[in-house]
C-alpha cells in the first residue's frame, strides 16, 4: 500500500499532539505537517501535497468548512476529513456541501480514525456512525440517492444483519458490543465480513443498503 500522507489542522496544540500519537504507529500512515489555523492549512496543502487533510471546524482566519471548500476547488486530489464535536444534521450537511469526503467526531477512537482515513484515501466517503440517521438520510438526498426500497433477498447472516442495523442506527463498535453482549473484536470481525460480502466499505453506503432493504426505516 502507498504511504498515506496526512496533514493535521487544529488550533489546539494538544489536539494535534493527540492525533499524531494515534496515527504515528499505524503502518503506511505519515504525518507530514501540522497547521494551527485555516490559512496555514491551505498553505501547507499547497507545499506538502498530502493525500488527506484532517481539519477541525472551528479555527482562526479560515474555519474548517471554508478550508474544505478551498481545498476541493484548488486541490481536488486532496481529500478532506472534518473533525468536529457536533453530530447533527446541520454540521454534516455543511461539511458535505463544502466538499469534505469525511466527517468524524473528535472523541473517535484510533480504530475509527484509521478506518476513516483509509476509506477516504480509497476515494470513498466516510461519516462517523455517531451521526444521526436523520443526517444520513439528508446526506443521501444531497448526493442524489434514490429513495430506499425493500430488497427481495439478503446475502447477510442474521448476526450480520443485526450488526448492520445497529451501525445504521448510529451505534459505535463499543455500543454494538454492549448491546449484543459480545466483544468489540467480534463486532469488528462481523463488520469486516459484512462489508466484504456487500462490497460496501463506507458508512453512508452501509446505511443506504440498510434503508433499501428495509432493515431500518427511511426518514420521512
Amino acid at each position: 500500500m502507498e504511504t498515506i500522507r496526512i496533514l493535521v489542522a487544529d488550533d489546539h496544540a494538544l489536539i494535534r499532539v493527540g492525533i499524531r500519537s494515534l496515527l504515528q504507529g499505524i503502518p503506511d500512515f505519515e504525518i507530514v505537517g501540522e497547521a494551527s489555523d485555516g490559512l496555514q492549512a491551505i498553505e501547507l496543502v499547497a507545499t506538502l501535497q498530502p493525500h488527506i487533510l484532517l481539519t477541525d471546524i472551528a479555527m482562526p482566519n479560515l474555519n474548517g468548512l471554508m478550508v474544505a471548500r478551498r481545498v476541493a476547488e484548488e486541490f481536488p486530489e486532496v481529500r478532506v476529513i472534518i473533525l468536529s464535536m457536533h453530530a447533527n444534521e446541520e454540521f454534516v450537511g455543511q461539511a458535505v456541501r463544502a466538499g469534505a469526503a469525511g466527517y468524524l467526531l473528535k472523541d473517535a477512537d484510533s480504530t475509527e480514525l484509521e478506518l476513516a482515513i483509509k476509506t477516504v484515501a480509497r476515494g470513498e466517503s466516510y461519516l462517523t456512525p455517531a451521526v444521526s440517521k436523520q443526517a444520513m438520510a439528508s446526506y443521501m438526498e444531497l448526493i442524489g440517492e434514490p429513495k430506499p426500497s425493500v430488497a427481495t433477498s439478503d446475502p447477510l447472516t442474521p448476526r450480520q444483519r443485526e450488526i448492520l442495523r445497529l451501525i445504521a442506527e448510529g451505534q459505535t463498535t463499543k455500543g454494538i458490543a454492549n448491546t449484543l453482549g459480545i466483544s468489540a473484536k467480534t463486532v469488528e470481525t462481523h463488520r469486516a465480513q459484512l462489508t466484504e460480502r456487500l462490497n460496501i466499505h463506507d458508512i453512508p453506503g452501509l446505511v443506504r443498503y440498510a434503508m433499501r432493504t428495509g432493515l431500518v426505516p427511511p426518514e420521512n
